[in-house]
């Protein structure tokens, strides 16, 4: 039995002194709930250092997480979805595609949301008036190009 340092699982990398319990929420889609949900489901130590895991267990791991199966309703991270009607949970870059394309569909209908997301404005019915100003462009007065800047007083 080797210790690695860093453990790749789920396309993402661990530091291999990190409990399990901890090491999973480094994964993007896994939280702490899911994370000791997982623990649990697969009865595995929560306190055993992910670099001390040999490579079966790592594969049966990381089988485990591609299908999620036995999350509660409540704790899955994709609740019906509209396409499959089916409670999934996602990680790494599934999650992130699935959100892209359902951004793209609001955008594509010209819902609401959609818009809001087109233009980089609050989405969530935040208050505009007075926060969010920093959009990333700059603004303000800006110069011609050729004029001199006046030395007035």
């Amino acid at each position: 039995m080797e210790f690695r340092h860093i453990v790749r699982l789920a396309a993402a990398e661990l530091k291999g002194k990190t409990p399990v319990r901890i090491a999973l929420t480094k994964v993007k889609g896994i939280g702490f709930v899911t994370s000791n949900s997982i623990i649990k489901l697969m009865k595995l130590d929560p306190n055993k250092q992910i670099g001390m895991f040999e490579d079966d267990e790592l594969t049966k791991l990381e089988d485990f997480l591609m299908e999620i199966k036995g999350l509660p309703t409540w704790a899955v991270n994709r609740k019906f979805d509209p396409r499959t009607g089916k409670d999934e949970h996602l990680i790494s870059s599934d999650l992130m595609i699935k959100q892209k394309e359902d951004l793209d569909y609001l955008k594509k209908r010209k819902a609401y949301r959609g818009m809001r997301h087109a233009f980089g404005l609050r989405v969530r019915g935040q208050r505009t008036k007075s926060t969010g100003r920093r959009s990333g462009k700059a603004l303000g007065v800006h110069r011609k190009k050729g004029m001199k800047p006046t030395g007035g007083k």
